[in-house]
């Protein structure tokens, strides 16, 4: 049977989006349907409907929750109607090379649903990373779906389906951030404050927050930032190189996704220490570096998909530090919004307001 239910739809490139009722199937083979509790709004989903991902319109939009399965298809194992699970774009394959040579986080044969989510008239929708969860129920592949305690608030945990997770794995999975460390992030929205959560966690003694707005520098501190730099006012280079004794910091985590920026993070990192990109760039964008330059400072320069996460080893786990009281995601939720508010979260998010909007259902 069929599932009309209400969901935020982006029709077209730059187009306001809209609340329409849409058509979720039964789950098939490998699949599961989830009712969705809780779903942030994320950069990702307004690169979707400015057409920054692909043109594939309609999109369903959402990506980043949580909420309890419904039903599951047929073949599938260790999931049941009535988990409390945490939704995840890369549901690992198991068997592709990066899974068989033990790095999974790298898996290149992810999972979606097969069958497709529609519009009323049959038309069919894409989903925002292959889950829409801006609606009130949505099909996954089985393996999208990661339990957890269900004592966690669903508006916290959704959180690490995407932003959260991307900026904690940024600094502890792909920049091995350890006890001691100097760490600087350039950009603090959501994932860049998660970066800076994830390296205190992980034990640096000296963490960098930097950022042109200055109200996402007075939240910084709060998340566990040691200094701050305003880089409106401040040579960010200069500024984390004199708090680091003039070397540098160990890893910087550069979570804006711009050319400038990346060179910041390329210059203010200690010889060889580690560049972590994050930050999401447009197609068009070009970065130059002189070559001597990245031979002789040394280090490594990493990109991190997703935090290098693996969801069935690192959501548990962080839901177990916030429910602990050791990582404070509800510090991420801004405000709480409806189904319909979702365009103006966009404009919120787009001026800086907020860390995360939340779509409850």
């Amino acid at each position: 049977m069929a599932h009309e239910v209400r969901a935020v739809v982006a029709r077209a490139k730059g187009a306001p989006v809209s609340v329409e009722t849409i058509v979720v199937p039964d789950p098939g083979p490998g699949e599961a349907l989830v009712k969705v509790e809780a779903c942030g709004v994320c950069h990702t989903d307004l690169h979707y409907r400015e057409g920054g991902i692909n043109d594939d319109f309609p999109f369903l939009l959402g990506h980043e929750a949580a909420g309890r399965v419904e039903a599951v298809g047929e073949g599938v194992t260790g999931l049941e109607p009535g988990d409390f699970v945490i939704l995840n774009w890369r549901a690992v394959c198991g068997t592709c090379r990066a899974c068989s040579k033990g790095k999974p986080w790298y898996c290149f044969a992810t999972h979606n649903a097969t069958q497709p989510m529609t519009l009323l008239d049959g038309t069919p929708l894409a989903p925002a990373l292959g889950i829409g969860a801006f609606a009130e129920k949505t099909l996954v592949a089985a393996g999208q779906c990661t339990k957890v305690d269900p004592a966690a608030l669903a508006t916290a945990a959704g959180l690490l389906g995407c932003g959260v997770m991307a900026g904690f794995g940024a600094a502890v999975n792909t920049g091995a951030v350890g006890r001691g460390d100097s760490v600087a992030v350039i950009g603090c929205g959501g994932v860049g404050m998660a970066a800076v959560a994830g390296a205190r966690l992980a034990g640096a003694t000296k963490v960098i927050a930097v950022d042109v707005d200055p109200r996402k520098l007075e939240r910084a501190p709060g998340m566990g930032a040691t200094h701050t730099v305003d880089s409106r006012e401040n040579d960010p280079v200069e500024a984390i190189r004199e708090l680091t004794g003039g070397f540098g910091a160990d890893v910087v985590v550069e979570a804006v996704g711009r050319p400038e920026t990346y060179q910041q993070a390329f210059y203010a990192r200690d010889l060889a220490g580690t560049v972590v990109l994050v930050g999401v760039p447009t197609p068009e964008m070009k970065l130059e570096l002189p070559l001597l330059d990245v031979f002789g400072r040394g280090g490594a320069l990493k990109s991190s998909w997703y935090g290098d996460c693996l969801p069935s080893r690192d959501f548990p786990a962080l839901i177990d530090l916030y429910l602990s009281g050791r990582f404070d995601l509800d510090a991420f939720v801004s405000e709480t919004i409806g189904l319909g508010d979702v365009e103006k979260a966009f404009e919120k998010m787009h001026r800086g307001e907020v860390l995360r909007s939340v779509v409850v259902l």
